[in-house]
């Protein structure tokens, strides 16, 4: 059997998730004959120009990077097909055109962090752990027009812990995501696999989850809802963007705190409960979650205790 490495390959992607499957391929010899990632764009207080983790990656290794701004720009068409890519490799970047994803005469194949035809859309991970599952993995499947729709090729389940937030997920998956996506290109050098329709995933009456993107209103932490919710709300969106919530001082103060690591505790109890030394928490309807990595607006990111040595709260505040 042949390894992949005579397939010609394009490569598409742009942030820390692509760059474990970019290592993946060149470390196991893949022939990557071009990288299409996304242009350089200003960031940080000072505005300066930055490079995607993908094309920092692609230049340290000697490979031909291509920039678009417009995936149908013609200069940029005629680039990608004097590649000659016998297939096209996605991995978290944006939709494509299909005068692009039909280019290659094996196709273009995705990565996707969750296991479809569940959690479509651009938040997987975040959201499976935010409905609570107890497990969610990668699939790599075939694009075609409807996003994250196509003919699933192979999948890998993966466990979640109870505790797990997104930022340790993410790092789970990107690792077996990037094994996955090897494989995958194995056999598609060898003809050695099956394209199964994402349906025939579904069993009779399971409910499809989408993954639709987070903005800041969704952030948000509603203390009406059950404990589990809001642990799972929080582990969900930590590290990023982080759920937050508004403390409020007996004086009125409004104080923005964003929470990133919290424990669930059952219980009866309202409002704030606070030794203001160490430890910190905040009733839901039937518990509380017990605080221990917050910040507040402007300030580090820090543990409970470090958190109450300079927060004057106590067991009159709310947390709204």
């Amino acid at each position: 059997m042949s390894n992949g490495n005579s397939l010609r390959i394009v490569f598409m992607g742009t942030p820390d998730f692509a760059v474990a499957s970019l290592h993946t391929l060149i470390t196991n010899s893949c022939n990557i004959v071009g990288v299409v990632t996304a242009p350089d764009k200003p960031a940080g207080r000072g505005l300066e120009m930055q490079q995607s983790s993908v094309k920092k990656y692609a230049i340290e290794k000697g490979l031909k990077v291509l920039q678009p701004e417009k995936l149908k720009d013609e200069t940029f068409l005629k680039e990608l097909r004097s590649l000659n890519a016998d297939l096209q490799v996605v991995v978290a970047f944006r939709m494509l055109p299909e005068v692009v994803w039909k280019m290659p005469k094996h196709g273009t194949i995705n990565l996707h962090a969750s296991l479809l035809p569940q959690y479509r859309g651009a938040a997987p991970i975040n959201h499976a752990i935010i409905n609570g599952e107890r497990e969610t993995g990668v699939s790599t499947f075939l694009l075609q027009h409807e996003i994250d729709t196509g003919n699933i090729l192979f999948r890998e389940k993966v466990n979640i812990g109870e505790d797990e937030t997104a930022g340790e997920l993410h790092d789970k998956l990107m690792k077996i995501g990037a094994d996955l996506l090897y494989k995958t290109i194995q056999a598609i050098q060898n003809n050695a696999y099956t394209k199964t329709k994402q349906d025939d995933f579904l069993e009779k009456g399971e409910t499809l989850h989408h993954a639709p993107k987070i903005f800041r209103e969704d952030c948000k932490i509603d203390w009406s809802k059950s404990i589990a919710d809001i642990h799972n709300k929080i582990r969900g969106l930590s590290p990023y963007p982080a759920a937050y919530t508004e403390l409020l001082s007996p004086e009125g103060k409004l104080f923005a705190i964003k929470l990133y690591k919290a424990k669930k505790e059952h219980g009866n109890g309202t409002g704030i409960n606070t030794d203001a030394k160490t430890f910190l928490k905040i009733a839901g309807n039937d518990g509380f979650v017990n605080v221990l990595e917050l910040q507040v607006s402007g300030k580090k990111k820090m543990g409970v205790r470090e958190f109450l040595r300079g927060f004057p709260i106590n067991n009159s505040w709310k947390a709204l």
